[in-house]
């Protein structure tokens, strides 16, 4: 079926007559009336009966109309929908992203732009640096954000959007609390530390072998965040992470932040994604809300 005819047809049935369509269309009456015509050949029925000066369907007519109002509808709506995807009005954005930003960060942007972008879809993958890459390389995720200064593999690009200072942290009660210290006599307290292979012990260890030191002895070992800050606020030990993870039990109260002279070391957190390839419309409106979200919060 001649599609173009079809639409002729039906906006010719809807604004009451050839000469309304006509100037719709912006094109000329009997061109209108021609494809109309060469319609009714096609199928072999007649759509249209004179009445007066005026036309009406006939039965084959109403029941083209049907199908041809339905038809348009959806081509409308569809129209409205590839657009407010283009747009990031709708549509689903996977995320996958390092524990940090995933406990710290996401819940916080995500309220935000859920409350302005209602139609949008985001989930949240929580997973290691490893597995945040191979997700994005796989096409499971639309971007992934990480904590730590590792660098990328091959067909990633990262983009640093804040650091997040680390911290040295003791229970509220210590006798360092709050002191200005150098990392020797840091080094010389028991440390609670995460297990092998985190950022945070990583970097620790790489400073006492930049500063010539030795490594602190390992009073406990936790894998995981919050048994390793309950343990320092039950009063032992002290510990090495970041701001963004112990800032709310400092003000609290809870642990002590302690003042390493000489001693700034940061955590980039980036958001990352495939190298030479566009994001998707939901991706690129959130990661743009994700800096200007920052933007004003700074």
């Amino acid at each position: 079926m001649n599609l173009h005819a079809l639409k002729l047809f039906y906006e010719t049935a809807t604004r009451g007559g050839v000469t309304r369509a006509a100037e719709a269309l912006h094109i000329s009456q009997p061109a209108v009336t021609a494809q109309i015509r060469n319609l009714e050949q096609e199928l072999g029925l007649t759509l249209f009966a004179s009445q007066g000066r005026s036309l009406r369907l006939t039965e084959a007519g109403e029941l083209l109309y049907g199908y041809a109002e339905r038809m348009f509808a959806l081509e409308k709506e569809m129209d409205r929908r590839l657009i407010d995807y283009r747009d990031g009005i709708h549509g689903r954005l996977t995320l996958a992203a390092t524990y940090l930003p995933a406990n710290h960060l996401l819940p916080v942007w995500l309220a935000a732009f859920k409350q302005r972008h209602e139609q949008t879809m985001p989930t949240v993958m929580t997973v290691n640096s490893a597995s945040a890459y191979d997700k994005l390389l796989h096409y499971e995720a639309d971007l992934a954000f990480m904590g730590g200064s590792k660098e990328a593999p091959q067909g990633i690009v990262r983009e640093e959007l804040l650091e997040d200072e680390l911290w040295f942290v003791v229970p509220a009660g210590h006798r360092l609390a709050g002191a200005r210290i150098g990392l020797p006599e840091m080094m010389r307290e028991p440390f609670i530390l995460r297990e092998e292979g985190s950022s945070s012990r990583d970097m620790l260890f790489a400073l006492c072998q930049l500063h010539h030191l030795e490594p602190p002895r390992v009073g406990l070992q936790f894998n995981g965040l919050n048994e390793t800050i309950r343990a320092v606020m039950a009063g032992y030990g002290a510990i090495f992470l970041s701001a963004l993870e112990v800032s709310d039990y400092v003000r609290q109260g809870s642990v002590a932040r302690v003042y390493v002279e000489s001693v700034r070391l940061t955590n980039p957190i980036a958001a990352c994604m495939r190298a030479d390839e566009e994001l998707t419309p939901v991706a690129r409106l959130f990661l743009s809300f994700v800096k200007e979200y920052m933007a004003k919060s700074t």
